[in-house]
């Protein structure tokens, strides 16, 4: 078999050659696993740290079925895993790390091709991070959505729902012993969020990319059909071997193109803009917030699942999943490229139709005109900012009102609940210090939580800017992802309550009605807040963590050559 680079390690001749063949042996292997077998890689984020990921052993035995009945050798091995509900301060602290261990630990062993195995929200970026990195074959296999819970008749959406329903609880709509019941029933399988949050948007745009088999993302983590893909994934990724077909020959641009059109028709997460710069910075192709503007002007959004629609994941992929959903769009993507199963985009989804239109959307039926997310930028926000349209009120989307500021997090979860907080519907909430290095780790804070006295007058949403990011559960008209960052002196960094903010997303517009001058009056007086930490992993993340338009990568990773 051609492009065996594990020859390198297994048939060099004399001790070393030698130590390497019996060393593997000790682990039960008889010697003709030599034979010109090809290593595959298991890359497992699977922990009992991260519920979305706890089910990735048994996903790993189908990987290797496939693996062996295709002639490769599968060996697993793990790294690092991001449990986004347990992690401090956030998960994406550690994307990054996750990244190089995933880059690092193919790199260093003797693999001919890695199949990954991701679900929770950054283990999909990080995986693909730090494959394209390694460029060797690689395919993705995702492990899937959780299924639906049910309370007093409701299917419940992970995130999406158990923030409306806390919101019911905190104006005491809910009992104690019904919030109890929420809590027993909203995850009630293995898998990831059941609705398009980050995870489901991320697994859904590894497929767009071509880095899985057709129809991965949105098999249900419980159904058999999981395993049958696995094990499938580890037939193809021994034939993508032969072929040569790596990471950098399907990641080109053309396939990030078509990955943010599919993010637009999905009404996906927000944070998939910084993941999607931040995988093709990897292979060297700068994307900016510019190209998703663009494609998202042009690109409708017609898949009706929470938060921008009202079905589940469940009902995507019954409905046809991703496939389906590129069928509908399929005039607005590059057709032609490549993908991990050997046919092109346009082959693969030619067949494809929706089987319920409700949920994935005709054209002329479609959520939106135009995609899921919008690109702001103005004085507030030069290097930009993102809001995710399709969960915010449309009445809010051209708006001017006072701000009202939170200088952090804990400010704001003091006052949020105040009876006498100063705010009414016009109010626009601020909340800074909350981005890359601010925060630090530019966590989910973005969605302020409503102020208890407004839900009380029965306002449910209002306008809320931060440097931060939010959860692609959930939902309103935030603005997030400001950037340049109040903490590195932003123009966030200087507004005062009482300040007048602008907002038209339909022009794309995000201003403060403060005079030029002033602004840089104060911004000149700016002092950068203290470094959180001084040490380890914290500081290398503080030195070298770009900004959320760059993607958050670090700069020493990031390839200088750009497409």
């Amino acid at each position: 078999m051609k492009n065996k680079r594990s020859s390198q390690w297994f048939q060099t001749p004399g001790y070393h050659g030698m130590a390497r063949r019996a060393w593997l042996r000790s682990e039960g292997y008889p010697a003709d696993v030599f034979d010109g077998k090809p290593i595959v890689g298991i890359c497992n984020s699977w922990s009992e740290l991260n519920n979305c990921n706890a089910h990735l052993r048994e996903v790993a035995t189908a990987v290797k079925r496939g693996v062996l009945a295709a002639g490769g050798i599968p060996l697993e091995f793990p790294t690092i895993s991001l449990g986004e509900m347990f992690m401090l301060p956030t998960t994406m602290m550690f994307r990054n790390l996750m990244a190089m261990d995933v880059e690092e630990s193919i790199r260093a062993n003797p693999l001919d091709a890695v199949v990954l195995l991701c679900g929770c929200d950054k283990t999909t970026p990080a995986q693909l991070m730090g494959a394209a990195s390694a460029d060797i074959p690689a395919i993705v296999v995702p492990g899937g959505p959780m299924l639906a819970g049910q309370f007093q008749g409701q299917r419940l959406g992970s995130g999406t729902d158990g923030r409306k329903l806390f919101d019911l609880y905190r104006t005491g709509r809910l009992t104690d012993e019904e919030w109890s019941e929420v809590e027993g029933c909203i995850a009630r399988t293995s898998g990831h969020c059941t609705v398009m949050g980050t995870a489901s948007t991320m697994t859904s745009l590894a497929e767009a990319l071509g880095m899985t088999l057709p129809g991965s993302a949105s098999i249900p983590a419980p159904d058999s059909r999981r395993m049958a893909i696995a094990e499938l994934s580890g037939r193809a990724v021994v034939e993508l071997i032969e072929k040569g077909l790596t990471p950098s020959r399907v990641l080109t641009r053309e396939a990030f193109e078509n990955a943010i059109t599919v993010l637009m028709a999905l009404g996906g997460s927000t944070n998939a803009v910084v993941h999607l710069i931040a995988i093709a910075g990897r292979v060297g192709i700068r994307l900016t917030l510019d190209d998703f503007d663009r494609i998202a002007r042009k690109t409708p959004c017609v898949v009706n699942v929470k938060p921008s629609g009202e079905y589940l994941m469940e009902d995507l992929f019954h409905a046809g999943g991703v496939p389906a959903v590129m069928n509908r769009i399929a005039g607005l993507l590059h057709g032609g490229c490549a993908t991990v199963n050997g046919k092109t985009i346009g082959e693969n989804i030619a067949t494809t139709h929706s089987a319920n239109d409700d949920v994935i959307r005709p054209r002329d039926r479609a959520l939106s005109a135009e995609g899921g997310i919008a690109v702001l930028c103005g004085n507030l926000a030069p290097d930009g900012a993102v809001i995710k349209v399709t969960a915010a009120s449309a009445e809010l989307l051209q708006h001017r009102g006072p701000a009202y500021v939170f200088e952090t997090r804990d400010q704001m979860m003091a006052e949020i609940d105040r009876d006498d907080l100063p705010v009414d519907r016009n109010t626009v909430l601020v909340m800074r210090n909350c981005g890359p290095k601010g925060a630090p780790g530019f966590p989910e804070w973005g969605h302020i939580p409503m102020p208890r006295k407004l839900l009380q007058q029965g306002v449910t949403d209002m306008v809320r800017i931060s440097d931060a990011r939010m959860s692609g559960t959930s939902f309103g008209t935030v603005i997030l992802h400001v950037a340049p960052e109040s903490a590195v002196g932003g123009p966030l960094a200087v507004v005062k309550t009482g300040d007048e903010i602008v907002l038209d997303v339909g022009a794309r517009k995000l201003e403060l009605a403060v005079a030029q001058d002033e602004i840089e009056g104060r911004l000149a007086s700016f002092q950068v807040p203290p470094r959180h930490y001084e040490r380890g992993y914290g500081r290398l993340f503080l030195d070298h963590v770009t900004q959320a338009n760059l993607g958050c990568d670090f700069d020493f990773l990031m390839p200088e050559v750009n497409r």
